[in-house]
């Protein structure tokens, strides 16, 4: 059935570690405008998959110098990103939501919206490699494929967003997020560093 293949390929593609999902996950456990951060990288998700079943996959595929753009500025966000998280953790705090002031709403979505749309990972997975995959299901298959798709990204990004605070307990010591901070960092850095080798 094509809702469910679309489900289950698409769940496999977002479950796998990465910037984005430790970006969400570090929200959660801040308690810290989840539901724009959840709602952002889901509906991002939405825009490419259907892009993707459009026509776009084909474009982009076509297009070597839009990757590149996004690779290289990919690169630079991620070992940005990764630098500061590294701070964080030769500097861990605890991080009780009563005692921080939340970093404001715009500058939280600009930073998801770096990691979703400057990762060129997204356009091969969720636009070239789900596009492909969905219009093998021929004219009204390929949609269902994609909601199937598009309803595993709001399901995975709403259940990590929300469920990360039941690990609240956890993060009121400073030495786990020193560790998270840390995981993050080196997560972050190593995708960076595989995005400007050479294959």
């Amino acid at each position: 059935m094509p809702l469910l293949a679309g489900f289950a390929t698409s769940l496999s593609l977002i479950v796998a570690i990465g910037a984005q999902n430790a970006f969400v996950l570090r929200q959660g456990l801040r308690r810290e405008h989840i539901l724009p951060v959840v709602l952002t990288c889901a509906l991002s998700d939405a825009l490419l998959i259907s892009g993707g079943i459009a026509g776009l996959g084909a474009l982009i595929e076509s297009s070597p110098l839009a990757l590149n753009i996004a690779k290289y500025g990919g690169a630079a966000f991620l070992f940005t990103y990764a630098a500061i998280a590294a701070r964080r953790a030769f500097h861990p705090e605890a991080m009780r939501p009563a005692d921080h002031a939340p970093a404001a709403l715009r500058s939280v979505v600009l930073t998801c919206l770096g990691f979703t749309y400057l990762n060129p990972h997204v356009y091969l997975d969720t636009v070239v490699l789900l596009g492909s995959l969905a219009n093998q299901r021929g004219a009204d298959g390929r949609w269902l494929y994609g909601l199937g798709a598009v309803a595993a990204s709001f399901g995975w990004f709403f259940a990590l967003g929300f469920l990360a605070r039941k690990l609240g307990p956890i993060f009121a010591r400073p030495r786990a997020w020193q560790f998270l901070d840390g995981g993050i960092a080196l997560v972050m850095a190593t995708l960076a560093t595989w995005m400007v080798i050479p294959a």
